[in-house]
């Protein structure tokens, strides 16, 4: 089944808090379209397999629904859940946060 993606406002701030980084104080024009790209292609790979994904082992987060989906090519993930027929992401992290004290 393909799913209509929907990035909240939350995980839209946390992608342009990583990419702020990578171009202000890494001052890395490359990193930075690269994770964007990273981001296209695993926000089109979600699409078709997010009903695939286990759900969060962290009981509070498993009663949420949520799963996860690490990004291709780099160290970062997207929370998420599936309702009625949406995917929504609401969060991203980099794998070295905490997340699961970060999620409400």
């Amino acid at each position: 089944m393909d799913y209509k993606v929907v990035i909240t406002s939350d995980a839209e701030e946390d992608l342009d808090r990583f990419i702020r980084y990578l171009l202000l104080e890494k001052q890395n024009v490359q990193a930075a379209a690269s994770v964007l790209d990273d981001f296209e292609a695993t926000v089109r790979t979600l699409s078709h397999a997010a009903d695939t994904l286990r759900l969060c082992g962290h009981p509070r987060l498993r009663a949420h629904g949520y799963r996860k989906i690490r990004f291709l090519s780099h160290r970062y993930f997207m929370m998420y859940r599936i309702e009625d027929g949406l995917v929504i992401v609401d969060r991203i992290f980099h794998e070295l946060q905490d997340y699961e004290n970060k999620m409400d």
